[in-house]
């Protein structure tokens, strides 16, 4: 790709002066309408050393209200960043809706800088492009513009441009020693490149190749770029925005329908295989947790201390058992290594970002541990029934699902998703002994009794949630309920062993 790219393309002064004041005005009016829209772009700024990255991207925000658009310059990781798994602080950077995110290198780092200097091991790189295609791609799919443009020029022009900035005391910090390495070794590292720019390059996310030896073509070719993506965009949003979606309505249904009846046999195969028979005596139970609980107590500091990270995702029905297991589990670890996070509906910031993005910032870092009781799994239950969410993005969140969990696996966290599973019956008890105890009934609200209208449109959901989202990298582990005593057994031998076996592996 980058030795078909004629770099020799120039721009005269005259011609650069009639061009930007238009391109210039062009890119202020279509911030505003993205943000009018609620349409969040992020700007990817790649390439060679010295090729101009800082300059474009501060001659493209000049035309920018300031208030719209957020810079990142993206170095080595932080501490904390080293801590927690590789797309972690690219999650957090995403913007909302109607904001620009503009980067001044970014993930593709891993597989750039990372990869030249040794850091990102070769066998590490299959995975690392995976991820960053499914970040991307999950990303576009919820609306998300993205703007990739790389930066050229050659090896003669590069090593011009490093010499002047270091004869200048107020310039030469710029120039790092790998900076020069790279140039010494300017085809290897363009060899690189080429690869990623290969395996990157994707319809949702195409790289825009600039050649950046002129200053004044390269200014002009990014702000037409950026102008063009916007301009689609908004056009592609607005026909959406316009199109009924009745057409095809009927055999959407259809679609559905039958679809529901082959999930018919899922329930077999799966929520109907459990025995909600098992159980335990008080006295089985206090032992039995007691010797766990000592158990997780020891183990929680020996995850400290080899620096695993553990996720535990906690589903399941209306007074199944969540909140007391994960009390059990908790009871004797040490509280600054654990977090519990309650998920409720999402609020208005979470809302204006990609449904992932809440539950990515609240990832453990090395060494502690993140439980959730109710996870990012919302979106192929309550919002798939509720209609929160469209059939397109349920039906898609589960390979984002499935990619954001191997991510956490990759990074070497433990992931592990149970559904506290009871029958109809247990439920309907425990809801009325939670309305006839005072100390309870704050646990029962009306759409509690509402959802159970729906218990056959969940369980169809449920199974098709677990057959298509437990993996060897994060297992759904089905947690027989209806003795609460078991369950939380059952879930704490569950954590244990996956710990225990963890460290023997180690």
């Amino acid at each position: 790709m980058l030795e078909k790219v004629d770099l020799n393309k120039k721009m005269s002064k005259e011609e650069y002066k009639e061009k930007m004041p238009c391109l210039e005005s062009c890119l202020g009016r279509l911030q505003r309408e993205c943000k009018a829209l609620g349409i969040p772009v992020m700007i990817v700024f790649e390439g060679f050393g010295a090729s101009g990255k800082g300059l474009q991207i501060g001659r493209l925000i000049q035309s920018m209200d300031p208030r719209g658009f957020e810079v990142h310059t993206i170095k080595n990781e932080t501490e904390e960043e080293q801590m927690h798994p590789f797309m972690w602080r690219f999650w957090t950077k995403t913007p909302a809706k109607g904001r620009i995110a503009i980067f001044d290198g970014s993930w593709y780092r891993k597989v750039l800088i990372d990869r030249f200097e040794k850091r990102t091991k070769h066998r590490e790189l299959a995975e690392a492009f995976r991820s960053i295609n499914s970040f991307e791609e999950q990303l576009a799919d919820d609306g998300n513009l993205i703007i990739k443009l790389f930066l050229d020029i050659d090896k003669k022009e590069q090593k011009k441009r490093f010499e002047k900035l270091e004869k200048n005391k107020e310039t030469a910090w710029r120039v790092s020693q790998g900076d020069k390495e790279r140039n010494v070794r300017y085809e290897e590292y363009a060899s690189m490149m080429e690869e990623m720019l290969f395996k990157t390059d994707t319809d949702y996310a195409p790289w825009t190749i600039i050649e950046a030896m002129d200053r004044r073509f390269a200014t002009v070719k990014v702000y037409t770029t950026v102008i063009k993506a916007m301009e689609d965009q908004i056009e592609k949003v607005r026909r959406a925005s316009d199109k009924k979606a009745e057409e095809g309505k009927e055999e959407n249904k259809e679609e559905r329908s039958q679809a529901e009846k082959e999930l018919e046999g899922l329930q077999v195969s799966i929520l109907s295989r459990a025995d909600l028979s098992l159980h335990y005596t008080k006295e089985e139970y206090k032992k039995k947790l007691d010797k766990l609980q000592k158990k997780m107590e020891k183990l929680h500091g020996e995850l400290y201390r080899k620096r695993i990270p553990v996720v535990l995702g906690f589903e399941g029905w209306d007074a199944g058992g969540k909140g007391g297991a994960i009390k059990r589990l908790t009871e004797k670890m040490d509280a600054r290594g654990y977090v519990v996070n309650p998920t409720a509906s999402p609020n208005d910031i979470e809302k204006a970002h990609h449904y992932l993005w809440r539950f990515w910032r609240a990832m453990p870092k090395d060494g502690h541990v993140a439980i959730f009781d109710r996870t990012w799994y919302g979106r192929v239950m309550v919002e798939r029934i509720e209609g929160f969410c469209t059939e397109e993005e349920w039906k898609r969140a589960y390979k984002e699902m499935n990619d954001m969990e191997r991510d956490l696996y990759e990074a070497g966290a433990i992931v592990i998703k149970f559904w506290m599973h009871i029958d109809k019956d247990e439920q309907e008890r425990r809801f009325k002994e939670r309305q006839e105890n005072p100390e309870k009934q704050w646990k029962i609200t009306d759409e509690d009794w509402r959802n159970r209208e729906k218990w056959d449109q969940y369980e169809t959901a449920v199974n098709e949630m677990l057959m298509r989202t437990s993996t060897d990298y994060a297992p759904w582990v089905v947690v027989e309920g209806n003795d609460k005593y078991y369950a939380r057994i059952k879930v704490l031998r569950t954590v244990v062993g996956a710990i225990e076996k963890r460290l023997n592996e180690e």
